[in-house]
């Protein structure tokens, strides 16, 4: 898999996207994962990548030429699956859209900017907008790694245990149960006695149950 993340501050994606599970997936060649500076994209001197809206609204736009320039000479190099982009007014992403793209060969991934880019890149080049949340943040490119994130680490050999990756919350519609770990009776509170029983049949009730329960709690939404 390939992910290319077109940005004017890619300074805030070097350490997300070369830490952890994602560095070590690279390391795999599981997934390779281009950083690209808008600004090598820009026509004049100053490698301006925005200017003032038309109709005079506050703030500034991210220009379509860079942005543009940029998509081209990638789908020269390749053909693509999806091209995302980032933005407050996308679809709300969620783990069944990662598993989805998990499954996918080469995406390019715009990080929004300032106040968003020129319609006419999201009319023409966008064949997908994503948002992680009902906020604003300063720019995209902390969405872009957290979507990289939640797709790389669910790809084949990205994590040691591949099972684990299959059990994580959401994956069916519903929260993970409670975890524990050594020792069993911390302070007077002690560890469920079936998860100490080395009955898994009955474990596994209890992990459903107790998923069932938090998720009908907490997010109800879920169930629905």
């Amino acid at each position: 898999m390939r992910i290319d993340i077109l940005t004017v501050v890619p300074e805030l994606l070097q350490s997300p996207l070369n830490e952890s599970i994602l560095k070590r997936a690279q390391q795999k060649g599981l997934v390779e994962i281009c950083v690209h500076n808008l600004r090598d994209y820009a026509f004049d001197k100053h490698r301006q990548v925005d200017d003032y809206p038309f109709g005079g609204e506050a703030g500034m736009v991210m220009k379509a030429e860079p942005i543009f320039l940029c998509i081209e000479e990638l789908q020269r190099q390749r053909s693509y699956d999806e091209i995302i982009y980032t933005s407050p007014d996308g679809r709300r992403y969620d783990q069944h859209e990662a598993n989805r793209l998990s499954t996918l060969g080469n995406i390019i991934i715009l990080c929004g900017h300032y106040k968003g880019v020129d319609y006419r890149v999201r009319e023409h080049l966008i064949t997908s907008e994503l948002s992680i949340g009902d906020y604003v943040l300063t720019g995209g490119e902390l969405a872009a790694a957290i979507i990289a994130d939640s797709v790389v680490r669910i790809l084949p050999g990205a994590i040691g245990d591949g099972s684990s990756a299959l059990t994580d919350c959401f994956q069916d519609n519903l929260l993970a149960p409670p975890v524990y770990t050594r020792p069993a009776d911390f302070r007077g509170w002690k560890v469920p006695d079936v998860l100490l029983s080395g009955n898994f049949a009955e474990i596994e009730k209890w992990q459903e149950q107790q998923a069932f329960e938090r998720t009908e709690r907490l997010r109800p939404d879920l169930l629905r």
